[in-house]
């Protein structure tokens, strides 16, 4: 019962191939392409898989570049699968959205807190959760120990604050500098700035929810810059890197136990 999990991102598209489709299965394969080259997976990456019997994915891409997903597991002749995409609602996976509107919670932000769930409800441990994903953007959300999502924030990823200091400032360009506690460098600086607005919210809303709930929540980043930003972070936190995927296998596993 192999099962296929694919995340399109603003950026990339991930995708794993698992023994079954349960939080904890096997990984089989795995693989990521940057959007401009999806349109050779079925030629490429995907080729030489054995047909998986499910698929569930999620796309923060836009519905352009869902149908060339589709297109190219069309092309795979040999696959019968129906392509099935996460939507956001009001409850998943043993999570309940307490967005204002539940179906304009970004699917991304709605499937990892869903990966978060699933992690603590192993653990047997009822706790609250900060959910970090650092990517394009940045989203810190909020996950009370009743599964009930109480809200969060999005900022820019360093790539965006980056080239907005560029476009707006005569005389500064994208550095490639270090995190430093005191730079003395205008690329340090930037560097630096970067990560510690993106850290500054996390403490905050880690403080928020600290308040909120009466304990130290669980703290768990993810996303293809969560790495970078991760040293920086003086909280006690985790880092999974498949906490998206995570997610996807918690909600076909709850679909195909309905």
């Amino acid at each position: 019962m192999s099962f296929l999990a694919i995340d399109i991102g603003n950026t990339r598209l991930k995708w794993a191939l698992y023994a079954s489709p349960q939080p904890g299965a096997a990984l089989l394969q795995h693989g990521a392409v940057f959007l401009e080259n999806i349109d050779r997976l079925a030629e490429t990456e995907w080729a030489t898989l054995v047909q998986p019997h499910s698929m569930l994915g999620c796309n923060v891409a836009g519905d352009a570049v869902r149908r060339r997903v589709e297109e190219q597991l069309e092309q795979l002749e040999q696959w019968d699968i129906e392509p099935r995409w996460v939507v956001s609602g009001p409850h998943a996976g043993g999570v309940t959205n307490g967005y204002d509107h539940p179906s304009r919670l970004g699917t991304d932000r709605f499937v990892a807190l869903i990966g978060a769930r699933s992690l603590v409800v192993r653990r047997g441990q009822p706790r609250a959760c900060l959910v970090v994903m650092v990517g394009t953007a940045v989203t810190v959300d909020a996950l009370d120990a009743d599964g009930n999502f109480l809200g969060g924030l999005i900022l820019p990823g360093h790539g965006i604050m980056l080239r907005a200091l560029e476009g707006g400032t005569a005389g500064l360009r994208v550095p490639t500098g270090e995190v430093r506690e005191f730079p003395t460098n205008t690329s340090d600086a930037l560097t630096s700035g970067g990560t510690y607005a993106i850290v500054g919210a996390i403490e905050r809303m880690h403080r928020h929810l600290q308040r909120r709930c009466g304990q130290s929540p669980l703290t768990v980043m993810t996303g293809g810059a969560g790495w970078k930003v991760a040293p920086a972070v003086e909280l006690e936190h985790e880092l999974h890197e498949s906490l998206i995927f995570d997610g996807i296998l918690a909600l076909q596993a709850q679909r195909l136990a309905l």
